[in-house]
């Protein structure tokens, strides 16, 4: 029997999805992976095309980075950095501009470093933005990466969290529109919501005891029931409910002044109502090295806080701290899951 890549190092194996080619994506990639001492602690393959990333080393002048292109997982060099060639046609680059070219390529490196990741041959998945707009097609109907990665998975449900060396802020209602929030937040819902938190805390992170704060919807947590009664009939008996089974948490609290007060720094995590709710406070308090982490999923998935900021494409602008931080955040929680094994 074949033997998977991963069995064949110790060093973990982890994906990058080159998201859409006219945004930033390309550019930080590059630059995150352009100190080869990253090899030393894992093997990185880039789902994308090598035409596209010969580009933006020439466009960009960062000729130090250096890559070796393949077409099958396991050619990969666990010394160097891997280009997985996901395509061989020729392909249109176009920096900063939003188009059907950047979303049709941008799924299929998503399609094959994630057909990759369900065969056991990357160990993490890490995605570069996409435009959530121009990637759609027959394949892919979904708000974004998160959704399509828990139908591929498999999983029923997942939880957006965003991680950061401070602070970890998840959210109950994920890509929906503000005027479906009320209506979406339902006490089944919130506790199998906290109940993923709890467990990514503990198997992701090696949190025994997580202590997680509730945000209520409404201002001022609804004030007993005068500013809206969802915190009255959900979100507290819920909360106290997972109390009585020994949980520890706490709320609902008013979003503003939680965060004004700093009491996100008595806490694990937060579960934030809404995206916004959410991550607002975080990008304002961590953007420069914030990470998206889908938990809930069998494998794991980060990607940078950021979007493909068009307007930044091909000007050796991007900060690449981001995508550091989350190709080391999926390594970290990787290697948290197989000490809890």
């Amino acid at each position: 029997m074949e033997k998977d890549i991963s069995s064949q190092s110790r060093k973990p194996v982890i994906g990058i999805s080159i998201g859409d080619f006219n945004g930033i994506g390309p550019e930080v990639i590059i630059k995150a992976l352009g100190n080869n001492k990253m090899t030393k602690y894992f093997t990185p393959v880039i789902y994308g095309s090598a035409k596209v990333l010969s580009f933006y080393r020439k466009s960009l002048d960062l000729n130090t980075f250096n890559f070796t292109p393949i077409t099958n997982i396991k050619d990969a060099s666990h010394k160097k950095v891997n280009v997985m060639e996901c395509w061989t046609e020729d392909v249109e680059i176009t920096p900063g501009i939003s188009n059907e070219t950047g979303g049709k390529y941008a799924f299929i490196a998503l399609e094959k470093a994630t057909n990759d990741l369900k065969e056991g041959h990357l160990q993490a998945l890490v995605t570069a933005p996409i435009n959530k707009l121009n990637i759609q097609n027959d394949q892919f109907k979904f708000p974004g990466h998160t959704e399509y990665l828990a139908e591929k998975a498999g999983a029923k449900d997942s939880l957006m969290f965003m991680i950061s060396d401070t602070l970890r802020v998840g959210v109950l209602t994920g890509h929906i529109p503000l005027k479906d929030v009320s209506a979406a937040i339902t006490r089944e819902k919130l506790e199998a919501k906290l109940k993923m938190m709890v467990a990514s805390l503990k198997k992701d992170f090696g949190i025994q005891k997580p202590k997680i704060a509730v945000l209520g919807l409404n201002p001022h947590a609804g004030e007993e029931g005068l500013l809206g009664s969802e915190e009255v009939e959900i979100i507290k008996p819920t909360i106290d409910s997972m109390k009585e089974k020994g949980q520890i948490i706490m709320g609902p609290y008013p979003a503003d002044g939680f965060f004004g007060k700093g009491q996100q720094h008595k806490f694990d995590a937060v579960l934030a109502m809404y995206h916004d709710q959410g991550l607002i406070p975080f990008k304002s308090l961590t953007f420069a090295n914030g990470v998206n982490f889908t938990a809930g999923l069998p494998f794991v998935r980060t990607s940078p806080d950021h979007g493909t900021a068009y307007s930044l494409a091909d000007k050796n602008e991007a900060d690449e701290s981001s995508m550091r931080t989350a190709i080391f955040a999926a390594l970290d929680i990787s290697n948290h899951r197989l000490d809890n094994q």
